[in-house]
């Protein structure tokens, strides 16, 4: 293994791993690529926000870069990294034809996270009050610019088997430029029930989630206005505790004692808080990629209540750890029987345990990505030859992109 590999992630923002799935998954990256050799700088254009991790404690190197600034053309050509990683597809637009053109023999993956363009035409439906076919994506700017990304780069990393259909089957992307890798976990995540909280010692309700991401925020308000009160009428001793990084005022605004709608912003440790609840709800109506809080839920031995969108390419043919539902009075009285009935408690509790072995296990998936990446780094004159779309789309916006960032560093300065 040669010492010297480099690999250089740009981000949208720095890693804040307690405070979403996305940055818990960044972290994740960067531990399988160091595992692989590789000595890793992370740069971003973002400001530094407080709860960020330190990168030196994961021994990574940071460095700040500028938008539409030639002095990143100098970092790379010096930094001359074998791989770049987009952090998703709007970072790939600002910077990927800079890399493209001073770093042209790199690799360059897309962490896509999930599908921006389904999660935008799911949520313009929702807003509509109509139900989201599939065609919607032709008409969303955001697929077009999304699509192109993922056509511009060798390989882009996708966390969603649905997500993978979409792609090959709908938009006909090739799958030599796909690759799926779900959320991981170590083995010793496996939770050990007996070990954990029982179903006695347990109660109440929790949701949780960053606010910054409109589908968690829709689903506090869709269980504020719609389900909570169903649940609460039947249980009118539970409390439902809504935690989440980033809550703004008019998320503040909801709390309600009397209704035990209690908001509660960032959770010190999410572990702790749903390791001690009895159920996790989670009723998304929009949205893409997979849950981190319902593998969270997992975990911790906590059955969840989730939707169709919710639950989506998570559980394969396996059954969900609770129970999943749409219609909001149904969605309800599941929820209450889960939390009343024992039985049923305890059977979701193994489900999940099951689904974390069989979907999540980082061991499952860590030698495959590794020999996937060696051999795109040995083949990829060819890869890119095959990828003639792809080439295309980078000959077009190399020339587009680049004039229009010429032309606002000119105006900047």
């Amino acid at each position: 293994m040669d010492d010297n590999r480099r690999l250089l992630i740009i981000g949208s923002v720095w890693p804040e791993p307690n405070s979403s799935a996305a940055g818990g998954r960044m972290i994740q990256l960067i531990s399988l690529f160091q595992n692989q050799g590789y000595a890793i700088t992370f740069a971003s254009p973002a400001q530094d926000s407080e709860f960020m991790v330190d990168l030196s404690d994961f021994n990574v190197t940071k460095k700040d870069i500028a938008l539409n600034c030639s002095s990143f053309d100098a970092f790379a050509k010096e930094l001359n990294p074998d791989i770049v990683l987009f952090d998703r597809f709007m970072v790939e637009e600002q910077f990927g034809w800079r890399v493209a053109e001073n770093c042209p023999d790199a690799l360059r993956i897309l962490d896509t996270e999930d599908l921006h363009c389904l999660r935008t035409a799911r949520q313009k439906a929702l807003k509509a009050k109509r139900d989201f076919q599939i065609s919607d994506l032709l008409v969303e700017e955001v697929a077009k610019r999304e699509i192109a990304s993922i056509l511009r780069c060798d390989l882009s990393l996708m966390i969603s088997e649905y997500e993978m259909e979409l792609l090959t089957n709908f938009f006909k992307i090739d799958s030599s430029l796909l690759y799926y890798l779900p959320l991981l976990l170590a083995s010793n995540a496996v939770p050990e029930l007996e070990k954990l909280p029982s179903y006695e010692e347990r109660k109440d309700f929790v949701i949780i989630g960053n606010f910054y991401h409109e589908p968690n925020w829709n689903a506090v308000q869709y269980l504020k206005e719609t389900i909570w009160p169903l649940i609460k009428k039947q249980l009118p001793e539970t409390v439902l505790n809504i935690y989440g990084a980033y809550p703004t005022q008019k998320v503040l605004q909801l709390h309600n004692l009397k209704e035990g709608f209690l908001i509660h912003g960032r959770a010190e440790s999410a572990f702790e808080v749903v390791q001690n609840t009895r159920v996790v709800l989670a009723p998304l109506r929009f949205g893409a990629g997979i849950k981190g809080k319902l593998i969270e839920a997992m975990q911790c031995g906590t059955p969840s209540v989730t939707t169709s969108i919710g639950a989506e390419s998570m559980q394969g043919d396996l059954e969900w750890n609770g129970l999943v539902e749409d219609n909001p009075e149904i969605f309800a009285k599941k929820a209450v029987q889960l939390y009343q009935v024992k039985e049923i408690w305890l059977q979701a509790q193994e489900n999940g345990v099951a689904i974390i072995k069989q979907r999540y296990l980082r061991e499952s998936f860590e030698d495959d990505f590794a020999k996937q990446i060696d051999f795109l780094v040995a083949n990829l004159k060819q890869h890119r030859l095959n990828n003639f779309m792809g080439e295309l789309l980078q000959h077009h916006t190399l020339r587009s992109t680049k004039y229009m960032s010429k032309w606002i560093e000119e105006k900047n300065k």
